[in-house]
């Protein structure tokens, strides 16, 4: 029987504090002393979100002071756990964000249009912002391919394809490409076709994550570690090391939201729900191993199946990989440091071998994170002016972008500015409410049943129609209008 490490947060984190080991000693944790003095802003959540808002922030006022409170350590969440896709992807469901725009009003199209127009900058801006700050996280720009492997799933690319032209993609930043074009880039064998988006990036999400940490320290903002939040409101932070006063207070912790008490949109128990994904990563593949896969453009690869998966070949030549497993804990259950079980392990090691047949690998680590879900799926950026509390929550697996995104627009919602940021449709929209325990977590596997069976149904019947099933369990979850 293999052996592999499981948990420990991930691969990415543990290799991360393998290299800083070697070339320094072990890291010093960061406990900062907490702040007597009130804070121009204290950010809860030392993830992405958490740390480009400090970023920005003191770009815009270097002599402000400004406190990061992190439960853990830098990186503990999804932002130190993801796949590292720096995708255009918008965090939500288009038709959901353009009837929103339509009741505010707005044109629906133009308001998906310019969401998409700031994703594609947040990308740009983004690997501008680590080349500038000298951030190496190991990140390429080899766009993003999503392969069909049914008939059904590559009618359904098909209409991606003019969805994503519609919704404002650039034509020259898509292509849909047949199963020797496919094969030609990355070498799946049962790949029919599939669909490149050039603008997608990999990254290092735990390089990416630690590197801003020690920008945003160099510059002057505080860390504090080990600094578990347990209240918000308005002006103060309660923790489990003291009460930190600030002007303004932003919420950045995603999924695990619902453990901070506090009468504002998102925080609710009910408002977001941690939905867990699982990776594994292999050992390093030998050159002969890649001469055989290809992947030479170091793309992120996913299929289009009802139960995707998401992949990238790693700078060390590993192939790390990733996809739901068990989605959902009782009542809203966190992971911890990420223990996956074994039938998740076993089912991404089968999808890796259906892909390449022909390549002999072993998992070396296995772990999982939570994301942020919100009740219809959709990401939503608050902020209050008479509290000066913000939050933002429900990215749905689609944060490596979209952090750095809403982050820049709580900024510009705390400082009054009318921009084209605050008038983009997940500025203060309602997602509803979870239905109450047991009822979401039976929802919420029930869907992953239907997703299941509806994969199985089209592989079987090499069907062009997307399963009946499916589109059932679509509307289950609310990932469809």
């Amino acid at each position: 029987m293999t052996v592999y490490r499981n948990g420990e947060i991930s691969h990415w984190i543990q290799a991360s504090r393998a290299a800083t080991d070697e070339l320094s000693g072990p890291p010093a944790r960061r406990n900062a002393v907490l702040p007597d003095e009130e804070q121009d802003l204290v950010v809860i959540g030392g993830g992405l979100t958490g740390l480009w808002a400090a970023y920005h922030a003191i770009l815009q006022q270097p002599t402000a002071k400004i406190t990061v409170i992190e439960a853990e350590e830098v990186g503990y969440g999804a932002s130190g756990r993801n796949g590292g896709w720096l995708s255009p992807l918008i965090p939500g469901n288009r038709a959901v964000y353009a009837k929103c725009a339509r009741r505010r009003g707005e044109d629906g199209a133009a308001a998906i249009a310019a969401f998409q127009r700031e994703m594609d900058g947040a990308v740009d801006d983004t690997l501008s912002i680590l080349d500038k700050e000298g951030i190496q996280a190991d990140q390429r720009r080899g766009g993003h391919l999503r392969v069909a492997t049914t008939p059904a799933a590559l009618k359904r690319l098909e209409g991606t394809y003019a969805a994503d032209l519609a919704a404002g993609y650039r034509a020259e930043d898509l292509e849909l490409l047949d199963a020797d074009a496919v094969k030609r880039r990355i070498a799946i064998r049962p790949a029919l076709g599939g669909l490149l988006t050039r603008t997608t990036a990999r990254v290092d999400p735990a390089k990416l994550v630690h590197g801003l940490a020690a920008v945003v320290e160099a510059k002057g903002a505080r860390i504090c570690e080990n600094t578990r939040a347990s209240r918000i409101a308005a002006g103060a932070v309660a923790t489990s090391r003291g009460t930190v006063r600030a002007k303004t207070v932003l919420s950045c912790i995603e999924a695990y939201s619902s453990q901070v008490e506090g009468d504002f949109p998102g925080l609710g128990r009910r408002d977001v729900i941690p939905v867990n994904s699982s990776m594994i990563v292999t050992n390093q593949l030998s050159a002969e191993a890649w001469e055989r896969i290809g992947w030479q453009e170091r793309e992120c690869l996913g299929d289009a199946a009802h139960t995707f998966v998401y992949a990238q070949r790693t700078a060390d030549d590993r192939i790390a990989i990733g996809g739901r497993g068990t989605p959902y804990a009782f009542n809203s259950g966190t992971p911890g440091a990420g223990t996956v079980d074994a039938r998740t392990v076993r089912t991404l090691a089968e999808r890796l071998a259906f892909f390449f047949p022909d390549v002999q690998f072993t998992v070396e680590h296995a772990w999982r994170g939570a994301i942020g879900v919100t009740r219809d799926w959709c990401a939503g950026v608050y902020f209050d002016p008479a509290t000066r509390v913000g939050v933002v929550r429900g990215f749905a697996g689609h944060g490596v972008t979209a952090t750095q995104l809403a982050a820049r627009t709580l900024l510009d919602r705390a400082a009054g500015r009318d921009t084209e940021l605050t008038r983009l449709p997940w500025n203060d929209h309602d997602s509803g409410r979870w239905e109450p325990e047991p009822l979401r977590w039976i929802g919420v596997h029930g869907m992953y049943r239907l997703f299941g069976v509806a994969d199985r149904w089209e592989e079987s019947r090499h069907s062009q129609n997307t399963s009946l099933i499916a589109r059932f369990g679509s509307r289950l979850a609310g990932l469809s209008e």
